[in-house]
């Protein structure tokens, strides 16, 4: 006779990192894409977990290299996102990074608009398709049925290792 011994008692529970949010019970999948939508970086936090606290983390888990002479340029140059990202000291942390945040301003309703509008060189559909394709073709990362987040997070390291694997075959 067979008894469940392992480290998570069978019944309701989904594992550590999973917590209540807008849609419900799941985790946020954070990543960081470059200007074609190839995921550079990805990081799981809770459901109930702020999405503005995870930009610096996967800064800090890329670095960018150049084939150019002279000395090689290890960060980004600048940095784009839509207006939920948007605080001061997120402004200013980027700053001293050398990094220029390209988002719009928070405004109220009250307010107008002041300057020149802001213009995002890349459309936001090219950095958002990069959650098609790990839902495609990736059916375990749609839904997560592992109780160990690592496990997880391995499988969405796996996914963008493929995803660039399979980029560099076509055009290689």
């Amino acid at each position: 006779m067979l008894r469940w011994t392992g480290l998570f008692p069978p019944g309701k529970g989904c594992g550590d990192g999973v917590a209540y949010g807008r849609k419900g019970k799941g985790i946020l999948i954070h990543t960081l894409t470059e200007g074609s939508g190839m995921p550079l970086s990805n990081r799981t936090t809770p459901a109930n977990g702020s999405e503005t606290d995870q930009v610096i983390p996967l800064l800090d888990s890329v670095k960018v290299k150049t084939n150019k002479r002279g000395r090689r340029r290890k960060t980004l140059k600048v940095l784009a996102a839509d207006k939920g990202y948007d605080s001061k000291d997120k402004r200013a942390a980027l700053r001293r990074r050398g990094i220029r945040p390209q988002w719009p301003k928070q405004v109220w309703k009250t307010k107008k608009n002041k300057g020149r509008p802001i213009k995002i060189s890349v459309p936001r559909f090219q950095q958002e398709r990069c959650f098609p394709w790990f839902q495609k073709k990736y059916r375990r990362l749609v839904v997560r049925r592992e109780r160990i987040s690592a496990c997880f997070d391995d499988f969405l390291s796996l996914a963008t290792i493929h995803i660039w694997i399979n980029k560099i075959i076509l055009l290689g």
